[in-house]
């Protein structure tokens, strides 16, 4: 489902469609981040890729059109950046371990340190809220800084736009009372 929604982001001109469409594909993106037991990233994905990322898509869409204008240039030169970048990060994953390999060194390293020292350090009993406020305490304090700032740039997109009405109608009502 990724893939095609995906593919349909590309293949569409429709900028509204490719906004929603984008929050779809934050979504599912979050799910599939908690069927890998991610749920600290599932929420970050959910809250700032599907949240806030697409509120401020809709208000940019507000103050711009709402149709892809045709470029004159080639799209070659964007397009060979795009598979180099993904052959430069499929090259960087061949020497990872195999997904869920109990040999790796956060199951061998980490993991069992946290878990041994949580009771002493945090005395909390939940090992993910422990870790998360704690161990990755700015971390989590960075996530939370971003999820704020975006809804302050919604606010300030929401005023700034209204205040552009406001303005755009006393224009017009004097436009109308200086031709009468």
């Amino acid at each position: 489902m990724l893939i095609v929604t995906a593919v349909t982001v590309v293949k569409t001109r429709s900028l509204f469609a490719i906004v929603a469409l984008s929050g779809v594909f934050s979504l599912l993106s979050a799910l599939l981040f908690i069927t890998w037991d991610a749920v600290d990233v599932a929420f970050t994905e959910a809250a700032v890729g599907a949240g806030i990322s697409t509120v401020l898509m809709l208000g940019t869409l507000a103050l711009t059109s709402r149709a892809e204008k045709e470029s004159a240039k080639s799209n070659l030169l964007p397009l060979f950046a795009v598979v180099l970048a993904g052959a430069v990060m499929f090259y960087g994953t061949l020497d990872m371990p195999e997904f869920g390999s109990p040999e790796t060194p956060v199951q061998t390293h980490v993991g069992p340190d946290y878990l041994k020292r949580i009771p002493d350090d945090i005395h909390v009993p939940n090992a993910v809220t422990a870790i998360l406020a704690s161990y990755r305490g700015y971390d989590t304090l960075g996530e939370t800084a971003v999820v704020f700032a975006a809804g302050i740039g919604v606010l300030m997109l929401i005023g700034g736009l209204r205040r552009r009405r406001i303005n755009d109608d006393d224009k017009n009502s004097s436009d109308t009372k200086d031709t009468t």
